[in-house]
């Protein structure tokens, strides 16, 4: 996971929610919820499976997948940090949100994708975007002002159904769709085979060091089902303490 990262140091609001009973219980609840609700399940049948998962749950109490955004804005966040590193990426991106969107408020906005539409290629790469991301940004947006990309229809499809909708967008590939069922989706059950830190993760703690095939990585996480997101999100914190948000 070393493409298009965003992150930042995040409380433990799990930690929070626990720590601060004089907080309106509104605002508690609100943070309860930004957990998977499957989360501690998962986490305790990944313990019970698996000794490398069991000492890394235990290393990162009270931290978990959540969503940021919108689907529309958190694609488009992705498109706009493929391949670059983190900090040109934030600069085409608060370019971004104020050609689309208006000026950049804390934390992600939630852009209109009819407004990304209005605007030609040429004006947005003047935010700094390459002609390919450009290209890619317009035909997100066209999916979703046309409905041909709808999130309302999404609970109705399993995983490959989904990905295969979103790998139809030009600039989304499976890794990307992979990551976006994972971080905005929160579905359960994703392995990401070509991400790069999870195939480091498996090999550093279960082939010492050599990098292993598809076919082993798939063996390897079989016992890990149906919660396979979460075993790779733990693996992942064993590379990189601070969780990443997309």
């Amino acid at each position: 996971m070393y493409h298009f990262r965003y992150r930042r140091r995040l409380k433990d609001r799990s930690a929070e929610y626990r720590a601060t009973p004089s907080l309106p219980r509104a605002r508690r609840l609100a943070i309860a919820a930004m957990k998977p609700r499957y989360w501690d399940e998962a986490s305790r049948a990944l313990s019970r499976t698996d000794r490398v998962l069991r000492r890394l749950v235990r290393r990162h109490p009270g931290v978990h997948l959540k969503r940021r955004s919108d689907a529309f804005t958190t694609l488009s966040r992705a498109i706009v940090g493929q391949q670059i590193s983190v900090k040109a990426a934030d600069a085409i991106w608060r370019r971004f949100v104020t050609l689309v969107g208006g000026a950049p408020r804390r934390g992600f906005p939630r852009l209109a994708p009819q407004l990304v539409c209005v605007h030609d290629v040429a004006a947005l790469r003047g935010c700094g975007l390459s002609a390919r991301k450009a290209e890619y940004l317009a035909d997100l947006a066209g999916h979703f002002a046309s409905g041909r990309l709808d999130p309302r229809h999404w609970k109705k499809l399993d995983d490959e159904a989904l990905i295969a909708a979103l790998v139809d967008v030009k600039g989304i590939g499976r890794w990307t769709a992979e990551m976006f069922l994972m971080f905005h989706e929160l579905r359960p059950d994703v392995l990401p085979l070509d991400d790069l830190g999870l195939q480091r993760a498996l090999a550093d703690h279960y082939n010492e060091g050599e990098r292993l095939d598809r076919a082993a990585m798939l063996a390897l996480a079989e016992p890990w089902r149906p919660w396979r997101s979460v075993a790779t999100w733990y693996l992942w914190r064993s590379l990189d303490p601070i969780p990443v948000e997309y």
